[in-house]
């Protein structure tokens, strides 16, 4: 382990959230204003994911009042509580950019659904 690695490893967070692209998410971000501090809920879809170690980030977009609003969220940050995963969504790309330009229901992404196999349905294909 060379030295930048070493000075980085305290820094990481140990509880990596597992979302994806195209999944709505809910970040529970620290807020700090003069003295006190609070806890600001944004919700949204994460449109983007760069990782490159301790600077790992994602994007989130929403609709606010008509206006689409984007924010970066460092996955490492002291300030980043906790990133709920409201809606898995189905997508095919890396980078959802494209969302910027849709109005409506065509800014919708699919809803990813659990696949569950049982043992029953396995044996009567099977068959």
């Amino acid at each position: 382990m060379n030295l930048i690695q070493k000075i980085q490893a305290p820094q990481l967070k140990s509880d990596a959230e597992s979302f994806n692209v195209g999944d709505t998410v809910r970040v529970h971000f620290k807020i700090v204003e003069g003295k006190t501090e609070r806890i600001q809920i944004y919700e949204g879809l994460c449109i983007a994911m760069k990782n490159a170690g301790i600077g790992r980030t994602f994007m989130v977009r929403k609709n606010s009042y008509g206006v689409g609003v984007e924010r970066v969220f460092p996955m490492n940050s002291p300030r980043v509580e906790k990133v709920e995963v409201v809606k898995a969504g189905r997508v095919r790309r890396a980078k959802l950019y494209y969302i910027r330009g849709k109005i409506g229901k065509k800014a919708k992404i699919k809803e990813l659904l659990p696949t569950h196999k049982t043992e029953q349905g396995a044996g009567a294909a099977k068959a």
